[in-house]
């Protein structure tokens, strides 16, 4: 579904909408790392630890707010900002926007709604770190980090209303599976757990293309895969060697999971109803840095990883397997989620920052960074901007949970801002180290594809 962003009242940003990359003239790079450029920017009297997840975490520093009203706090157009949803009852995991309205999740247990910027409403779970949300139909799907998955409707007659449908596995299905002694299977500290339940925390969740089943990721190492129609689990698999960090269904039935163990790895769905299955056909990637973020553009053509060194590794589909495009070096800390919408794709890193890449073919061009978190970026959302999409300008609203408590809205264009030529030869510059990052087009876009192992 697409924005309905009438109700919005917006400023006239004109190219104030993008930000040139900022980059300084000069850059030391590390020897010991020389992958390691990047563009966005970086403010030197920062200490070297505050924008690491480990000390935003929740479980590192207490909250002097432990329930306290949400607010909107406008801004002016700077980088495209529209303005900041602004609460102190948690740090924001994760994001979910279907036409105007906005869900966002976040350790208070609390999942809040927003129409049009304005809070809507609100609803709790009895517990569980919210992780993942994902919204189909009049159901909303959560993740949480007691690891289940919760079901919400919301009212026919009051939308602001949202009901608990349950949760998945549904509990006659945890009797009737409990039943049978073949249905427990070993899981960690060799304790036996149901093979339909998780035994960990669930880190995310994504529908398939056809809408028809719902994939759950877990730090267990395993991944479901639900059926809506009934909301049984029809299958799961031991994905990976360490926790499951992220999963996106692709197209052509094609499924990609990510962990912390450095893999990536792509699964086709094969058969129906009850027959169905995933089997692995590639092994995208093997590395020593955790895999944090997966993203799958809207053709389903090119598929994103974000991981923990600050790299953007992406692949292209080709004759029936997918081939290493190239590498994105944007950031200085991890990349903790992606974001992919028309020919954009959008970095979110723990340096605080937002990179904004317009895809063309396999160059992508940095349009802009965004900047104004004071939190590592955690979580985003896109939805077509349909009030300020003109006259072959396709612009998008651009949501940005952040673990500073806000969620940020941006107006993103596709069109190129007008770089002039100091911040094109700054660029050039920054990335003079590495030919091979910096296309004669201007763009940059690294194809270091000699520094990965991988398995094709």
């Amino acid at each position: 579904m697409f924005a309905d962003t009438s109700g919005v009242t917006r400023s006239k940003f004109g190219n104030s909408a993008h930000s040139d990359p900022n980059i300084s003239a000069t850059t030391n790079v590390d020897e010991d790392f020389p992958m390691r450029n990047s563009s966005a920017s970086f403010d030197p009297s920062r200490m070297s630890g505050e924008g690491s997840p480990m000390t935003m975490s929740p479980w590192n520093q207490v909250s002097p707010f432990p329930k306290s009203p949400w607010s909107f706090e406008e801004q002016l157009p700077k980088n495209g900002l529209i303005g900041s949803l602004v609460r102190e009852e948690g740090h924001i995991y994760s994001l979910a926007a279907s036409g105007d309205l906005l869900y966002t999740g976040s350790d208070s247990k609390n999942i809040r709604v927003w129409k049009n910027l304005k809070e809507f409403t609100g609803f709790k779970s009895n517990s569980g770190l919210v992780k993942a949300i994902i919204i189909s139909g009049e159901k909303i799907f959560t993740g949480h980090q007691d690891g289940k998955i919760r079901v919400w409707k919301v009212s026919p007659k009051n939308p602001s209303v949202h009901k608990r449908a349950g949760t998945l596995p549904t509990l006659m299905d945890i009797f009737k599976c409990s039943i049978k002694p073949s249905n427990y299977v070993e899981v960690r500290r060799r304790r036996t757990a149901l093979w339909i339940k998780h035994s960990d925390a669930v880190s995310c969740l994504s529908l398939s293309q056809d809408k028809v089943l719902l994939y759950s990721a877990s730090w267990d190492r395993t991944l479901k895969v639900w059926r809506l129609s009934d909301s049984k689990c029809i299958e799961s698999i031991n994905v990976h060697d360490d926790a499951v960090n992220s999963v996106v269904a692709g197209s052509d039935g094609l499924v990609f999971t990510g962990s912390a163990d450095g893999s990536v790895k792509a699964w086709r769905r094969e058969g129906s109803g009850k027959a169905t299955r995933h089997s692995l056909v590639q092994t995208l990637l093997e590395q020593e840095c955790a895999v944090t973020a997966l993203a799958v553009c809207s053709s389903g053509a090119v598929v994103y990883c974000g991981s923990s060194d600050g790299l953007v590794n992406f692949w292209e589909r080709g004759d029936g397997m997918l081939s290493h495009g190239g590498v994105l070096r944007g950031h200085k800390l991890a990349v903790l989620c992606l974001g992919a919408a028309g020919s954009l794709v959008l970095t979110g890193s723990a340096d605080k920052t937002i990179c904004v890449w317009r895809r063309d073919g396999v160059i992508h061009t940095c349009l802009s960074v965004l900047t104004g978190h004071t939190g590592p970026v955690k979580c985003l959302a896109v939805e077509e901007d349909r009030e300020a999409s003109v006259n072959g300008d396709q612009r998008w609203v651009v949501y940005s949970g952040s673990l500073d408590k806000s969620v940020k809205v941006w107006s993103v264009s596709e069109l190129a801002p007008e770089l002039n030529q100091t911040a094109l030869r700054q660029q050039q510059q920054h990335f003079a180290c590495d030919a091979d990052s910096f296309p004669s087009d201007g763009s940059f876009s690294s194809v270091g594809r000699n520094s990965l192992k991988r398995r094709n």
